[in-house]
Parts: C-alpha cells; sequence; structure tokens
C-alpha cells in the first residue's frame, strides 16, 4: 500500500504535463490584442490546460534580435508586419515553417497553404489577420457642412475640411497615401516609388505640407488606441488609423466618428515563432490553433479584421450576426468587403523590408525639421 502510494506521488510530480507550460505572445494591445485573446487565446488556455500569456509591444525586431543574439529568449509567438518577418527570417530570427504539415487543413480537407489567401511573405511567416490603414473624422467638427470627407483627397484638403489631423508615426502607409492625395493611381503607387526619381520626396512634401499649413497641422501616433480617442476629444478632426481600432470606437464605445475607406491600404498581418524560445513545441501548438479556421474565425467576433483562412469567412457568414452584441454583421464592416475595396493600396512588404533604412532616415529628418 506505501509504495503504491510512493508511486501515485511520483506520477504527480514528475509526469510531464501540458498544464505546467506557459506560452509568450507577443501582439500590439487594445482592441486587437483582446480580439486575440478571447477569439482564440483563452479557448486554447481551457482546451490545453497551457497557460496563454499576453505581452504588448509597439513593432519592430530590435528587442527580439536582443533576445536571440544574448540567448535569453523569453517571448515564444509575436504578431508581425510582413517585412518584418522577412528581415526576421533572413537574420535566423524566426523559425522557419514546413506550412502544410505545420498548420492544419480546413475542415473540408483544403491544405493550410491552399485555404489561406495568399502565399505568405517568408517561410517564417503565418497569416493571421487582413486590416486596413484607412482614415476616419469626426462629423461634429464641420457643422453646417453639406458634404463630408469621402476620399484621401479630402484629408488633406485643409480648405473645405480645416483642422489639424493625425497621421502614423513612422513613414509606412503616411508615403502611400500622401501619394494617391497626389493624383498617383492607388494600384501604381510602388511603381512610382520604385521607378520615378524623387518620388518619396514628393510624397513627404505633401505631407509636409499638410503638417505647415496653418489651417492643418499633424499630431503624430504611435499607438492604435490614439487615433479615435484624438478623434473624440476633438484634439484633431480627421485621423489616419486601423480599421479595427475604428470599428471599435464606433461600434463597440459608441463613439461618433465616420470611417472613410477611399485610399486605404490593404495589409496582412502575420505570426511568426521566435527561434530559440522556451516550451516551442508548446508555442507550436498553440500557433497550429490560432491560425486554424476556427480560431480566425473567432477573433472576428470581437474586431472587423479579416481572417486570413478562406473557410473562416465561411463560418462568419453562416453566422451573421457575428459580433459578439449578437447584432453587428461582420463582413461589411471588414477590409476586404467589396463596397470598401473600391480604391485601394495592396501594400507591398518587399518594398518596405528593402527599402525601410533609407525611407526611415528621410521620414525622421522631415519631423524633425517641423
Amino acid at each position: 500500500m506505501k509504495n503504491m502510494l510512493k508511486l501515485a506521488l511520483i506520477s504527480i510530480f514528475f509526469v510531464p504535463s501540458l498544464a505546467f507550460a506557459e506560452v509568450n505572445v507577443v501582439s500590439w494591445g487594445g482592441a486587437y490584442t483582446e480580439s486575440q485573446k478571447l477569439g482564440y487565446g483563452d479557448p486554447y488556455q481551457e482546451k490545453s490546460g497551457v497557460k496563454i500569456n499576453w505581452i504588448d509591444y509597439s513593432g519592430g525586431l530590435s528587442e527580439v534580435r536582443t533576445q536571440v543574439e544574448s540567448g535569453n529568449v523569453t517571448w515564444n509567438i509575436i504578431d508581425l508586419y510582413a517585412k518584418d518577418t522577412i528581415t526576421g527570417c533572413d537574420e535566423g530570427l524566426l523559425v522557419e515553417f514546413d506550412f502544410d504539415k505545420d498548420f492544419p487543413a480546413a475542415p473540408d480537407g483544403t491544405v493550410a497553404s491552399k485555404d489561406f489567401f495568399t502565399t505568405m511573405p517568408s517561410k517564417c511567416a503565418v497569416g493571421n489577420i487582413l486590416y486596413s490603414w484607412n482614415y476616419a473624422f469626426n462629423p461634429n467638427a464641420f457643422p453646417g457642412q453639406d458634404v463630408m470627407p469621402s476620399t484621401i483627397v479630402d484629408f488633406y484638403d485643409t480648405v473645405t475640411y480645416p483642422g489639424k489631423r493625425s497621421i502614423y508615426g513612422s513613414a509606412m502607409s503616411n508615403i502611400e497615401q500622401a501619394l494617391v492625395a497626389d493624383g498617383v493611381k492607388a494600384s501604381a503607387v510602388y511603381t512610382v516609388l520604385e521607378k520615378q526619381a524623387g518620388a518619396l520626396d514628393r510624397a513627404i512634401n505633401k505631407i509636409r505640407t499638410l503638417c505647415e499649413d496653418p489651417n492643418g497641422g499633424c499630431i503624430f501616433w504611435t499607438a492604435g488606441a490614439q487615433p479615435p480617442e484624438l478623434l473624440a476629444s476633438g484634439e484633431v478632426v480627421m485621423a489616419t488609423g486601423w480599421n479595427g481600432r475604428f470599428f471599435n470606437a464606433i461600434v463597440g464605445e459608441g463613439t461618433t466618428i465616420t470611417q472613410v475607406w477611399d485610399g486605404q491600404i490593404l495589409d496582412y498581418e502575420y505570426f511568426g515563432l521566435i527561434t530559440g524560445s522556451p516550451n516551442q513545441d508548446e508555442a507550436m501548438e498553440a500557433l497550429r490553433y490560432f491560425t486554424g479556421t476556427e480560431g480566425l474565425a473567432g477573433s472576428a467576433k470581437y474586431i472587423a479584421y479579416a481572417p486570413w483562412r478562406v473557410s473562416s469567412l465561411e463560418i462568419i457568414e453562416a453566422g451573421e450576426p457575428w459580433y459578439k452584441d449578437g447584432t453587428t454583421n461582420m463582413m461589411p464592416n471588414m477590409p476586404t468587403a467589396a463596397a470598401n475595396t473600391q480604391n485601394y493600396i495592396l501594400m507591398n512588404p518587399e518594398y518596405w523590408a528593402d527599402n525601410e533604412t533609407e525611407i526611415g532616415e528621410a521620414w525622421e529628418a522631415f519631423k524633425s525639421s517641423l
């Protein structure tokens, strides 16, 4: 009897169990991270017993480099721009995937690589969501105005729509939208940037004119929560931002702002697995669940970002109204909806991965000169 008791105690304390594992997931915070946590993080934690910890960051690979180079990696899964998956993969900071082996097929058996909208930008990336860099305005800022802003050109029109604007603190998204506002076709933006001398200066000068205009002016934002807050407070009359943050402010919080989809930049967000991270097997299992059909559909109950998987959209369409309030249809609010893609720019991650340093230097010089 005593021997049996000893064996039972040994099994309790020494048999490996996923219940003791933890996985640290790094993302952008706010409504977006909340959608990830509620949509697939919490369900996976309950299903597996693995504790999922959510950590906020403001983007980039600097902290990942520091952790990997020091051999003290504490992060597991990281939410990344496409350009950072390319750079991170090239530098060995991220794990390469065997895509159809590492990620589950759709419910009908379609392999993962065929269930995602496009191929990944690098071997170290798995698609998470499609989102939009668009802008919103506060209609209360234009009393008596019969025609409200409806195009990207209007964002730069300080005569018809006077007041300060808020724009992203880095160059990405700003230079593309500035060129479209300056007359470049949305489909030709990257061709112009790559082929026409002075195109970057043209974009920055367009933004400079806006920021230095006495009828305008710029406030730079760095956190996704700032644009709707600045609009609601009246500090700015228009602000660029992420469509999910605007949606959350409008539908979730009742904020009086209006989104404009013209000239939106349709962008992608990816997950990567950091090289040398602890509990890597558990982290990979969590990542498989997060980016599965049900996981990605689950996150769309909490924010208006389109899931990467085609099979996830089928779940959402069948379940409309899908939003957590039980009354709001999500499909029309997604950046990929037909009505929202009449005039859009498709983000080019290779352009940014190849030119980020040069553009960043020019951008910071511009900001410091204001």
